[in-house]
């Protein structure tokens, strides 16, 4: 097939890490990929915000910047045709964003078969967290592209219940979690060795990847990290909460004992989970599904995560992970205690979140070979 793949994504992050694996796991299986989508995010460095995007949403009133979101996809929509007419695709595939009609326009004019990819209910997400000037049209956009397309492909249950509540029949929604490529796990040292590599030897490890929040809680197992001498808490990435995280240890005297990487290249984060004793979620928006978490799955790693239910779609309590109650102010500390204290505990959580990738699917392989099915139902031959 030829796919063409449309997104309107300009900061180098996970999102981007769900572009790159999932056109990649199509292109392995044989199938021409014309991917239109912001040239910015190509350029920037794991991590990097997208530069004149990010600015302008932090300078304009937020009815300006969305009626340029708008505007933009009159851009999209003529790239999209541009692209059309230069390599004739079989379909489209294009990841969901608030303010971005563009596809279904497109699909209405050529009458391609369109999966959307929908990774979060961005209305409701921005009008949570950052606010929306222009919430009539913001909504009315979010509806029209859930209902323009043929299949709409959320990473959760969670996430299916709310599109089908904006109208979508429950047949033309298809979960797809997020997931992982082996090859990328195959040649990366064991835990001893991976503590070495970070001067971490004979320290029993609590690892936390990617952007940490304040709501993510990890000052907790700050306290946690105090108990023992030998506790370590390693925090591979950067964010918003890393002075607070900081504040605490200090005021407990375990500063040498939290550990800031930074933000590192996409190709190192698993070489420093490797190093882990204990991989934590603290927290998770209650729709999502986290990569960091299949990450930490397919690395053996002993999970401990919040009892929530799209987290509970992928972990089973005592099984493949260890989960808490999040309403509780202790769940958290309590749970990393309960693994600090229970090796054989560790290991057998352990084994089985390896195991539990194969056992479900959760491959980027996996993935495109359910995109590919969808697209047949749809008519789209090989």
């Amino acid at each position: 097939m030829k796919i063409l793949y449309h997104h309107r994504i300009a900061s180098k992050d996970g999102q981007y890490v769900h572009v790159e694996e999932l056109t990649r796991a199509l292109a392995a299986r044989g199938h021409e990929l014309i991917i239109v989508g912001p040239k910015v995010v190509e350029a920037g460095d794991f991590g990097s915000d997208g530069g004149l995007v990010a600015r302008l949403k932090r300078a304009l009133p937020k009815g300006l910047y969305e009626l340029l979101e708008l505007g933009y996809s009159l851009v999209a929509y003529a790239r999209l045709v541009r692209a059309v007419r230069r390599h004739r695709p079989d379909c489209l595939y294009e990841r969901y964003n608030l303010y971005l009609p563009a596809g279904v326009w497109f699909k209405r004019r050529f009458g391609l078969p369109m999966l959307l990819e929908v990774n979060a209910p961005l209305f409701d997400e921005r009008a949570r967290y950052g606010g929306l000037g222009l919430p009539r049209l913001a909504r009315w956009s979010e509806r029209y592209c859930w209902q323009g397309a043929d299949y709409c492909l959320p990473v959760t249950e969670v996430l299916a219940r709310r599109i089908e509540a904006e109208g979508v029949p429950p047949r033309r929604i298809h979960v797809i979690p997020n997931g992982i490529d082996w090859e990328k796990f195959r040649a990366l040292p064991d835990v001893e060795q991976a503590k070495a590599e970070l001067g971490l030897s004979g320290r029993l490890v609590l690892g936390f990847t990617g952007f940490v929040r304040e709501w993510h809680g990890l000052e907790r197992v700050v306290d946690v990290v105090a108990r023992g001498d030998d506790r370590v808490l390693l925090v591979v990435g950067d964010g918003p909460a890393r002075p607070s995280i900081e504040a605490r240890a200090r005021a407990l005297g375990v500063s040498d004992r939290v550990v800031f990487t930074g933000v590192v290249g996409r190709e190192s984060v698993a070489r420093h989970v490797s190093a882990f004793d204990i991989a934590l979620q603290p927290d998770v928006v209650p729709y999502a599904s986290p990569l960091k978490l299949f990450e930490y799955l397919a690395l053996g790693r002993a999970v401990v995560a919040p009892d929530r239910p799209n987290i509970r779609e992928v972990l089973n309590h005592g099984d493949n992970a260890w989960l808490f109650d999040p309403e509780s102010a202790e769940g958290l500390s309590e749970a990393v205690e309960r693994l600090c204290e229970d090796p054989a505990l560790r290991a057998r959580l352990g084994e089985r979140a390896r195991a539990t990738i194969d056992e479900r699917g959760y491959t980027w392989a996996a993935n495109a070979e359910r995109v590919e099915r969808l697209f047949h139902e749809l008519g789209v031959a090989s």
